[in-house]
């Protein structure tokens, strides 16, 4: 393998950050337009799909949370496949930081919007919305904002956020499964049994894992199991190994193959479709209420007392050491960003409120957006800050 997949999904994502960021913005500037009823035709406009004896008809917007967020999740599961058996994840010295900081960035924030949420009005079921971080967005933010600080901080970045989406999916498996499909179920299973079988096939044309793959995102769906879970069991299933030697590994291909389709396209209009809110009608105590405000402090407040205060204690504790070459401040910058949930909060906070409830979405959108920004703001700030502070004397040790 001539380049470590890693690198190649930190260039990509960092790119893909403003892209995204461009989306997002678009879709709420629009969505409080006199285009407004345009935008919501489009995210509403229902579409059917009927292939054999497969038929569904969904919305766009639900399209692109059940159908092509499915492949997005599917590179998510390659890479955390990845890094467990040859990378960061690999190594539990190295392992140790990122996860414990991890553990704390989900933590805090669901106790920060449960505290808002337990009085009248609220919605603490709500709790996971905060609990993700956005890959794309944070590292674009720390590209931008620290280009020169040292690259120990962008893979602890990485590391942290491959964790917490490990943890998000498990969130989505064991909350939001209600009714499932036993006989669907056992169907997917069976195609991720030929998907594990198919790895011991050296030259297996690459046709057929697309082939597996939608066959059992389709059972999956009818299953009621949320098919981001059937994108991360079926990366589970793509072997490392290469098909000749010299060249680079099947699963590296894929990610190759696929993630720019992620970066510069789902992600984008899945940004554009699910962010959209409008704030007409809205209320003051609406705008303010504890579902918004829970979400936006979790992400905001809670994120950054979570990271940073689980890896300080880790690294006081012994357990784990700094990133290699960088400062507490530094340290406290990433964690400020590792509060822009965007996406995956959208995703999340879409399964964890009624669809049908268009205050209550928006509510929850408001406080993703808000929560991210200012997240992305005041880390960016931080971090130059820190970049300037290095360019302007000698290092030190604190």
């Amino acid at each position: 393998m001539s380049r470590r997949p890693t690198l190649e999904f930190l260039k990509t994502e960092a790119a893909s950050g403003l892209i995204l960021a461009f989306a997002a913005f678009a879709a709420i500037v629009i969505a409080n337009s006199p285009l407004a009823h345009r935008y919501f035709d489009f995210v509403g406009h229902p579409i059917t799909i009927q292939v054999g004896a497969f038929h569904e008809t969904k919305s766009v917007l639900k399209w692109v949370k059940d159908g092509l967020m499915a492949v997005f999740f599917f590179v998510v599961g390659l890479e955390i496949k990845y890094e467990i058996l040859r990378g960061e994840l690999s190594n539990p010295r190295r392992l140790a930081l990122p996860v414990l900081a991890a553990v704390g960035g989900m933590a805090v924030p669901a106790l920060v919007y449960i505290a808002l949420n337990l009085g009248a009005g609220g919605a603490p079921l709500g709790w996971p919305t905060p609990t993700a971080t956005d890959i794309a967005f944070a590292l674009a933010a720390l590209a931008v904002a620290g280009p020169r600080l040292p690259p120990s901080l962008r893979i602890f970045l990485l590391t942290l956020a491959i964790a917490d989406d490990l943890g998000a999916v498990a969130l989505i498996a064991i909350l939001f499964t209600a009714k499932v499909n036993v006989w669907a179920l056992a169907a997917a299973g069976a195609g991720l049994a030929l998907m594990a079988l198919m790895g011991r096939w050296r030259n297996a044309p690459y046709l057929f894992y697309a082939v597996l793959f939608a066959v059992v995102w389709g059972f999956t769906l009818e299953s009621g199991v949320n098919t981001s879970l059937a994108g991360v069991a079926a990366a589970m299933t793509i072997p490392l190994g290469a098909r000749r030697h010299g060249e680079a590994g099947v699963l590296h291909d894929f990610m190759r193959s696929l993630h720019p389709y992620v970066a510069y396209l789902i992600l984008p209009l899945f940004a554009f479709s699910a962010a959209g809110f409008s704030l007409r009608g809205l209320t003051l105590a609406q705008l303010f209420g504890p579902v918004p405000l829970g979400v936006a402090l979790g992400l905001f407040v809670g994120k950054q007392v979570g990271v940073f205060g689980a890896a300080a204690l880790a690294i006081g504790l012994k357990l784990a050491r700094r990133p290699t070459g960088a400062k507490w401040a530094e340290l406290y910058g990433v964690s400020l960003l590792c509060g822009v949930g965007f996406t995956m909060s959208l995703f999340i906070g879409g399964l964890a409120f009624p669809p049908a409830d268009a205050a209550i979405q928006a509510g929850v959108r408001l406080g993703v957006v808000a929560g991210s920004v200012l997240s992305a703001l005041v880390g960016m700030a931080v971090l130059a800050a820190c970049q300037r502070a290095r360019a302007e004397g000698p290092a030190d040790e604190d």
